[in-house]
């Protein structure tokens, strides 16, 4: 809707006041009101009707001109879709001295707005809203009577104004809402001085959408501000879409060029390409290193990460050299606590651990990473002589072991598998989505304890890795676990993987399998992948691993009658997971989730429901929360279930209230919030790493082909606990695992980390000379 807005002119409009304020949220300003019509371009038998559409909070006895369309929503009837609207400025004299000296503009009496329109004309709003020194002309208006006139037409009109600009380059509503709010009264200098300025600052604009409005004003061909604009945006796509830290310099001219060409502009030099790059690293919108060029956000990310694993090898926590006998007699007290006897492999883990400032700890599905991580605690705390039973210390101590992941889901898992408290990586920080972590300035909170355990570290980016450990204390000895066998981070960089690779970190793999004792053909299967290996066939009579072969179109029958399957047997919607790598298409997870929503929620009387956009969300529901929400303790990837819809009176405004149970923590939610969350019966393997389900559901078909890496099947698999269903095509899945051309990201994490440590031997080698 929001691209190609048609002009006022060839639009349906309505015009009317506010009868009755229905729905507003200032931060999204998406607004449902009801209008009492004065004037439409159509007949229409009502006095009143329903607009919705993101407006500011529309006000009483002011007349406004929407634009739009009428449709019929199949719970509420017919409404009004706003794409453009304005308030109504008086159109005769009269009218905007009625207008000026009404209550809206307190201290303004009819004397004082005659002379305005005696002196300015029926344009004087428009005037003064363009002009603020226009006033200065008038007799008898002091210089603060005029600043307040102006002041209040800006609230008043200059929105409007702004927004019919922004409709003319061809904005519809939703952009120029978020244009708005981002540079507010200055939007319009903004871009009348640089439009390519909105690709970095306003979500949802990209470079195509800049251009259009560059070329209005002349900025075409090979104009400096279009090719720097075409290289941050082709440098930002390949950073946050492939998730690169760097980019050749070679690959962005090629792509810049490309783009800056796209349809059938004129040809642009590479040569004012390259000199556009050195002049954007002369203004530190980029940094060139060689042949590399970086977003600064990254580059200082990366030389963050690596200058402070260095200070964690070298000044973090010195830990006390127990003699072996100490290690193995504290080891021995642990075991026979626990019930357990640990492998050579494992001891050797936990040993390591506990002699170093910073490990890792990695190792595939049934390696026992979670017993060792139970085990280090513990022989940590009786080595050290610490608690570390939480019912020992009030809510006012500070625990001494500290346990995180990136989600909600991977850190409730660390909490049941050892029963200490765990959280977010966010949570620990401080951090509630709001802050700018690339900012190379900004840092979060200090942690405070003695032992920190951070999981699944091959889903932490660059950004976050480094705001992590730069809050990690010289004093806190610092276990990272992860299996970096599975897909990187979501953002850019691959920082678990580069750790292992730099060997810079002491690390200890687990690699022997312990749940495969118990039968688990899941465990060997993933294993078997893992090493790009996969059997003729998986064995008919296997009680926790099938392959139901179907082709792609078959797909969605084949997921129902397994999901059909499970019901029989007594699992419900929220202990089966369906995965797909896929959004689009028949096999994808939007399709998947339609239908499973109809078999394992269908529509009744007896549930309450709210569409919103294409699909309908009804009591009921496994949703998934796609944003970290702090405050109320739930962050991205929290599977919930609707439990209520309903109607709340607050104000005199009627507001639909969407409840949602994220394993006992209720969290309110309005409608426009829903953007917040998708339904959950299907999900992409990205969305499901950290997470684990007693029954995972997987197709395989040749239509994923983009998407058939081992890296990612790998991951989806190790999703099941306790079933693991594959359906569709048996070579897809070969494809899949042979196929180890994981896209390979440009990284220099790990080059840096080679960098400063040899750096700091130098230092070493040259202070033993000098003082010789």
């Amino acid at each position: 809707m929001d691209e190609g807005v048609r002009p006022e002119s060839e639009k349906d409009f309505i015009k009317g006041e506010l009868a009755h304020l229905i729905f507003h949220n200032e931060d999204t300003l998406y607004t449902v009101a009801k209008i009492k019509l004065t004037e439409s371009s159509t007949p229409i038998d009502d006095k009143e009707t329903t607009i919705v559409g993101m407006i500011p909070k529309p006000e009483y006895d002011v007349t406004y001109l929407f634009h739009g369309y009428f449709t019929e929503h199949p719970r509420f009837g017919k409404q009004y879709k706003v794409e453009q609207f304005r308030k109504v400025i008086p159109e005769t004299e009269q009218g905007i001295i009625l207008y000026l000296s009404s209550d809206r503009f307190p201290g303004i009496g009819r004397k004082t707005a005659e002379k305005i329109v005696d002196s300015l004309g029926k344009d004087a709003i428009s005037m003064i809203i363009q002009d603020r020194s226009a006033l200065d002309t008038i007799p008898g208006i002091k210089q603060s009577k005029a600043e307040e006139i102006y002041q209040k037409l800006l609230d008043d009109q200059g929105i409007e104004q702004v927004l019919m600009r922004l409709y003319e380059y061809g904005f519809g509503l939703q952009l120029a809402m978020k244009v708005f709010q981002t540079y507010k009264m200055d939007a319009l200098r903004v871009i009348e001085e640089n439009p390519y300025q909105m690709t970095e600052d306003v979500v949802g604009i990209g470079f195509q959408k800049a251009d259009m409005i560059g070329r209005k004003q002349g900025l075409t061909g090979n104009h400096p501000d279009r090719i720097k604009a075409a290289i941050i945006y082709t440098l930002s796509e390949n950073s946050l879409n492939e998730g690169h830290v760097f980019v050749f310099t070679e690959t962005i001219v090629t792509d810049a060029k490309e783009l800056l060409e796209a349809g059938g502009g004129e040809e642009i030099s590479a040569l004012d390409i390259a000199d556009q790059v050195i002049a954007l690293g002369d203004e530190k919108k980029v940094v060139i290193e060689e042949n590399r060029m970086y977003l600064p956000s990254l580059c200082f990310a990366e030389q963050g990460i690596a200058t402070n694993i260095r200070r964690l090898i070298e000044n973090g926590r010195e830990p006390d050299h127990f003699p072996e006998s100490e290690f193995y007699k504290a080891l021995g007290n642990v075991e026979e606590k626990l019930g357990i006897s640990y492998a050579k492999s494992q001891q050797e883990a936990i040993q390591e651990a506990i002699k170093s400032p910073i490990m890792i700890l990695t190792g595939g599905p049934g390696t026992g990473k979670t017993t060792v991580i139970k085990g280090l605690i513990e022989v940590f705390g009786e080595l050290n002589g610490i608690s570390v039973n939480p019912d020992d210390y009030s809510k006012k101590d500070k625990f001494p072991v500290l346990m995180a992941a990136p989600t909600g889901r991977a850190a409730k898992r660390m909490s049941e598998s050892t029963g200490l408290p765990a959280s977010t990586i966010h949570r620990l920080l401080g951090l509630n989505g709001t802050e700018d972590t690339t900012d190379e300035d900004y840092h979060a909170e200090q942690l405070d304890g003695e032992l920190i355990i951070l999981d699944e570290m091959s889903m932490v980016d660059t950004w976050l890795a480094n705001q992590l450990f730069k809050s990690i204390p010289n004093t806190m000895q610092v276990v990272l676990v992860g299996d970096e066998d599975q897909l990187p981070s979501v953002g850019p960089g691959q920082v678990l993987a580069d750790l292992l690779a730099s060997g810079k970190v002491p690390s200890v793999k687990l690699t022997d399998i312990y749940r495969q004792s118990e039968g688990s053909k899941i465990i060997e299967f993933s294993h078997q992948i893992k090493g790009g290996e996969l059997p003729e066939k998986i064995d008919k009579e296997s009680k926790d691993l099938r392959f139901f072969p179907c082709v792609q179109t078959d797909v969605p029958e084949a997921v129902k009658q397994i999901c059909e399957s499970a019901m029989k047997r007594g699992f419900t919607a929220k202990e089966i997971q369906v995965l797909a790598p896929m959004y689009r298409g028949v096999a994808g997870v939007e399709n998947l989730n339609d239908m499973l929503q109809k078999l394992f929620n269908p529509p009744s009387d007896q549930r309450r429901e709210v569409p919103f956009g294409n699909v309908v969300y009804r009591v009921g529901d496994v949703v998934l929360q796609l944003v970290n929400n702090p405050e109320e303790n739930v962050f991205n990837g929290d599977r919930g279930e609707i439990v209520a819809i309903f109607l709340a009176k607050e104000n005199t405004d009627k507001e639909l209230k969407i409840v949602i149970s994220f394993d006992g923590i209720e969290v309110t939610y309005t409608k426009p919030d829903l953007a917040q969350i998708t339904h959950a019966y299907c999900c992409s393997i990205h969305k499901s790493q950290g997470s684990e389900f007693p029954i995972v559901i997987m197709p395989v078909v040749k239509g994923y082909y983009r998407m058939l890496r081992k890296k990612l099947i790998y991951t989806g698999i190790t999703r099941a606990k306790e079933y693991l269903l594959l359906c569709g095509e048996w070579s897809a899945l070969e494809m899949a695992v042979t196929n180890n051309n994981d896209l390979m990201r440009h990284t220099t994490l790990r080059e840096k980390l080679d960098y400063i440590m040899m750096e700091k031997e130098y230092l070493y080698e040259n202070d033993g000379v000098s003082q010789d």
